[in-house]
C-alpha cells in the first residue's frame, strides 16, 4: 500500500544481454527467412548511438512482425543502448520471459495504468544510455488509414522528458517483383522536446502523429517507385520460387554459360 501523496514505485527489469543476443540472432534468421529483404531508405538520417540522449523511438503498428524488425534494428543501430518496450500487461504475465528482453507491463484503459506506464517510461528515460520503442497507435493499422490515429501516452511522455530524442520510424511490409514481400524502412527528422516550443499533451499528440504520418507518405512514395538507387539494403533474405523450379533454372543457366541468381532482378539487391 501507498500513502496519500507517496509515489508508487514502478520499474523495469534489466535486459538480460546474454538472451538478447539469441533471441536477436534468432529473430534475423526468422526475418530473413519470410522476406526477400530489409531495406531503409539512402534518405534515412540514422542517429549516432552515442548522441548523448536518451530516445523515444515512435513507430506505426502495421503488423504482428513490428517486435522483430524493432529488435532487429536495435541491436544493427544501437547494440550499446539498452531498449525497452512496453507491451500488455497480459501478455507479459502470460510470456514472462519478455521481461529479460526489455518489455515492461502496459495496462490500457484506465488511468492507473496509464499513470504507471508514464512513470516507468520516464524513469527509463532518466539514462542517456537507454531507448523506448513505442506504438502510440496502440493497435493494428493499416499503413494506408489517414489521418494517424494515435493516443495520448507519447503527447504526455514528451511533456515529462524534456532531454529525449523522439524519432519517428515508418515501416512496410510490401510486394515488389518475388514471391517475398520485402520490409521496407525510413526514419523522419528526430526532435529533441526541450528544443520545441510545445506545452500541452494535445499539441504534442498532434505532432508526432504528423511527423509519422509524413514519413509514412514518404516511404509509400518511394515503395511504389520500386528504384533500388532509394534503397539501402540492410539483410537480403529468402529468393527464388522453389526448388524444382529454380533448380531448372540453375542448370539452364550452367548449360548456357552463365551465372545463376534467383531473384528476377538481380540488381535491386544490393547488401550494404
Amino acid at each position: 500500500m501507498t500513502s496519500t501523496g507517496q509515489k508508487r514505485r514502478v520499474s523495469a527489469p534489466e535486459p538480460s544481454r546474454q538472451l538478447l543476443r539469441l533471441f536477436a540472432r534468432y529473430s534475423r534468421y526468422y526475418l530473413c527467412r519470410h522476406f526477400h529483404s530489409i531495406r531503409v531508405l539512402h534518405e534515412a538520417a540514422i542517429p549516432s548511438a552515442d548522441v548523448g540522449r536518451p530516445i523515444v523511438m515512435y513507430l506505426n503498428h502495421a503488423s504482428w512482425w513490428d517486435p522483430l524488425v524493432c529488435l532487429y534494428l536495435a541491436r544493427r543501430w544501437f547494440p550499446g543502448r539498452n531498449s525497452y518496450a512496453p507491451i500488455d500487461a497480459g501478455m507479459l504475465k502470460r510470456y514472462a520471459f519478455f521481461k529479460h528482453l526489455g518489455f515492461y507491463p502496459a495496462r490500457a484503459g484506465t488511468a492507473r495504468g496509464a499513470l504507471d506506464f508514464l512513470r516507468t517510461t520516464e524513469q527509463l528515460l532518466g539514462s542517456e544510455r537507454n531507448m523506448i520503442w513505442l506504438t502510440p497507435q496502440g493497435r493494428f493499422v493499416d499503413v494506408r488509414e489517414r489521418p494517424i490515429p494515435f493516443q495520448r501516452g507519447l503527447g504526455a511522455l514528451a511533456n515529462r522528458s524534456a532531454r529525449a530524442l523522439f524519432i519517428p520510424l515508418a515501416i512496410d511490409y510490401t510486394f515488389w517483383t518475388e514471391p517475398q514481400p520485402e520490409i521496407l524502412l525510413t526514419l523522419g527528422p528526430a526532435v529533441a522536446a526541450e528544443e520545441m516550443i510545445i506545452s500541452s499533451v494535445g499539441d504534442w499528440t498532434d505532432f508526432f502523429a504528423r511527423s509519422l504520418e509524413e514519413t509514412q507518405d514518404r516511404l509509400a512514395e518511394c515503395a511504389a517507385r520500386r528504384d533500388p538507387e532509394d534503397w539501402l539494403t540492410l539483410e537480403k533474405g529468402v529468393s527464388g520460387i522453389n526448388a524444382i523450379y529454380d533448380g531448372w533454372r540453375s542448370l539452364r543457366s550452367r548449360m548456357r554459360g552463365k551465372s545463376f541468381t534467383p531473384e528476377h532482378h538481380p540488381d535491386d539487391v544490393r547488401v550494404s
